[in-house]
């Protein structure tokens, strides 16, 4: 991945201008020496909040469980996971779950989650709300508060000029083929219920934004609501996501938005960039928001991406555009030999995977789960080139029941498609590439093994997002050898989520496979 960074011609003028044709901007000082992605891999809709000294940061799960990963950092820069706010589904949803915000009541000393899920009973999106005594958990889920007819997304807290607390949300009208009003509506202080009329703040009626807008988060600053928002098509190969904002003297309105927006576009780097969330870091604001690197088009999904908000001569927040990709790939190897079970594991929600791990390594409990791909430990990519390897114990596998190095997928680019995927597994004394989708099983190539030896490798190697070669190696001192080579991808990568990768059990009688080390190496 090339690590070019983008220069604005504007810096060589004595004022500072945005790169996405703003009016001047006041000149602002260099803020964090910020790497991005801040959030590598697939983190859709980042929310961030600070307490102390300490940030915390959430993201969508979507379709994979444990839900709402929750990450602490003390410079916005370098984050670490410490816990999930919801091991287990709450009770009342069944799937999409997006876009966590997280709010901090200083008063109770209590941490709010808000989120959207689809309701079981209806099958509506709706707003719901969680607690927790502190921002790492545990989280009492507290179920829905809103759930419009056409769905209620994208949930966002905030207090009025007399310190009433309001929810914001957007009503989801585009999935029917209406507006997308921005709606608020008073909270009581336990954040339990609505109370009185909801009031509507703006919808999508400018030309760029489209079919909808969505994603808000409102910061208060020089006497005015500030409230950044998206608008277009989020999360396929042919999004054209952005990001404007908008001001008001009220919370309730009326709200005027930029006239030179949107202010957030794609840049030679990052593409399609939208629903975050700002936050202050000393005197300044930065925007935490999502986007798909141009070098890895939607294969490594949305990944968390920071930028500093500067301020335009009468008073507007602008955005230089000019993040970069500038992490090093190789920071970001991954490395287990399943002794204990990390928390950057996840499986597809309603279908927990049963292990256990120890001194041996995982065993695995074969299933026809997902589809018939199988018992599924996955983690989202972090780069477009790299190798997936594993060491499978292959007297723990039959003909049936197999352990597999994974790609997973959809098995298209559009909203609700089912799950897919590809990979390669030892099954008893065959090595076999396979593709699955909504179980149909194709076994792509199978070749025998010699069985005589304690571990097998399998390895996936991926280029450009979605090319991959399978191999193998028999034993420690084995050579590599290619089972299939040049397989495209490309058309499992999911709709919103980027391509997972990790391991798979599949069978039917509740074998446990054993597999004793697995390893990703970004290029």
């Amino acid at each position: 991945m090339k690590n070019t960074v983008r220069i604005c011609l504007a810096i060589l003028l004595p004022i500072v201008y945005s790169c996405t044709g703003n009016r001047p901007a006041d000149r602002q000082p260099a803020g964090l020496a910020i790497v991005n992605p801040v959030l590598p891999g697939d983190h859709p809709d980042p929310t961030v909040i600070k307490i102390g000294d300490t940030y915390w940061a959430s993201a969508t799960s979507n379709e994979w469980a444990p839900l709402f990963p929750i990450y602490k950092s003390t410079d916005l820069i370098n984050w670490e996971q410490v816990s999930y706010a919801f091991a287990d589904l709450p009770l009342w949803a069944r799937n999409n779950f997006w876009a966590p915000e997280l709010a901090y009541d200083e008063e109770q000393g209590k941490v709010y989650l808000y989120y959207t899920a689809r309701d079981k009973s209806t099958g509506r999106l709706a707003v719901a709300v969680a607690s927790a005594p502190a921002p790492e958990g545990p989280y009492t889920d507290h179920g829905p508060l809103v759930s419009q007819e056409l769905g209620s997304i994208d949930a966002y807290e905030v207090k009025d000029e007399d310190g009433k607390i309001y929810l914001l949300w957007k009503e989801d009208g585009n999935s029917k083929g209406q507006p997308t009003p921005m709606w608020a509506q008073e909270i009581n202080p336990e954040r339990t219920e609505l109370r009185g009329e909801p009031h509507q703040l703006f919808a999508n009626d400018s030309e760029w934004e489209g079919r909808l807008v969505e994603g808000i988060s409102v910061f208060r600053h020089n006497d005015y609501y500030y409230a950044t928002y998206s608008a277009g098509a989020c999360c396929e190969v042919t999004c054209n996501y952005k990001t404007g904002v908008a001001r008001a003297k009220h919370l309730l309105g009326p709200w005027e938005k930029y006239e030179h927006n949107p202010v957030l576009v794609d840049n030679e780097h990052w593409k399609c960039a939208g629903h975050g969330t700002v936050v202050a870091h000393g005197n300044d604001f930065y925007y935490l928001y999502h986007a798909y690197n141009q070098a890895g088009s939607v294969y490594v999904g949305r990944e968390g991406v920071l930028e500093k908000i500067n301020w335009t001569a009468d008073g507007w927040p602008v955005f230089a555009n000019d993040a970069a990709y500038d992490r090093d790939a190789e920071s970001i190897n991954y490395t287990d030999d399943f002794r204990t079970m990390s928390p950057v594991w996840r499986w597809r929600v309603n279908q927990p995977a049963e292990y256990r791990v120890g001194d041996e390594g995982i065993f695995l409990t074969a299933s026809a789960a997902n589809d018939g791909i199988g018992s599924l430990l996955v983690q989202p990519i972090t780069s477009i080139d790299y190798e997936v390897t594993a060491d499978v114990v292959p007297r723990t596998t039959n003909e049936q029941a197999g352990a597999s190095i994974a790609m997973i997928g959809g098995a298209d680019n559009r909203f609700g498609a089912p799950i897919a995927g590809i990979g390669v597994g030892v099954f008893g004394k065959k090595v076999k590439v396979w593709r699955i989708k909504k179980d149909d099983i194709q076994h792509l190539q199978e070749l025998d093994l010699a069985g005589t030896e304690e571990t097998i490798a399998l390895r996936m190697a991926v280029a450009d997002g979605h090319v991959v070669t399978f191999s193998w190696k028999e034993g420690e001192h084995g050579a590599w050898k290619t089972a299939l080579e040049g397989y495209d991808a490309a058309p499992l990568v999911p709709w919103g989520m980027g391509f997972r990768v990790g391991i798979a059990a599949r069978g039917n009688g509740g074998e446990q496979v054993n597999i004793r080390r697995f390893e990703i190496k970004n290029e």
